[in-house]
């Protein structure tokens, strides 16, 4: 596993963290990982809207990051897998709390809306799966790989 620091100097902790997981996909893909390793076309099953290219992009940058480990088993044909490091873990862990504060924003949007969580928010309030900001972030994600998108509070995928 190789570590790349990218040039330039960072503000603060945060700054260095979002130039590590900024991006549209890249908390999808840490949350898709969080529950079991998952082979390229599991994770674009399970990341609805990526595209092939910017997928592959995004695990070489993980990767490159410390946050991925890419598995490729000597196999024809070729089989290659993907799971989190212990980094990973612990930045999924790190991102469990910004997880909770989307849900508790989307919840009082939804309050506020008058129509209540239950009014086809897409939210599943028992296992918070899909319920927070970039799908819980990450953090305590109980589906696979395989699990279908929702709409959250219209904000898109949730």
């Amino acid at each position: 596993m190789r570590i790349v620091r990218r040039p330039g100097a960072f503000v603060c902790g945060i700054d260095a963290a979002m130039d590590v997981i900024g991006g549209k996909w890249k908390v999808l893909i840490l949350w898709a990982l969080n529950e079991r390793t998952c082979r390229f076309g599991e994770l674009r099953r399970a990341v609805t809207g990526v595209t092939e290219k910017v997928l592959s992009s995004h695990l070489k940058e993980l990767e490159d990051d410390g946050i991925v480990h890419r598995e490729v088993y000597a196999e024809v044909p070729p089989r290659v897998e993907y799971s989190l490091t212990p980094l990973g873990l612990s930045l999924n862990a790190a991102l469990e709390p910004l997880g909770l504060w989307g849900r508790e924003h989307i919840y009082r949007g939804a309050e506020e809306a008058g129509g209540g969580v239950d009014a086809g928010v897409g939210i599943d309030t028992d296992s918070g799966i899909r319920a927070g900001v970039g799908a819980g972030a990450g953090a305590g994600a109980e589906a696979d790989c395989e699990a279908e998108p929702q709409v959250v509070a219209g904000l898109g995928r949730g």
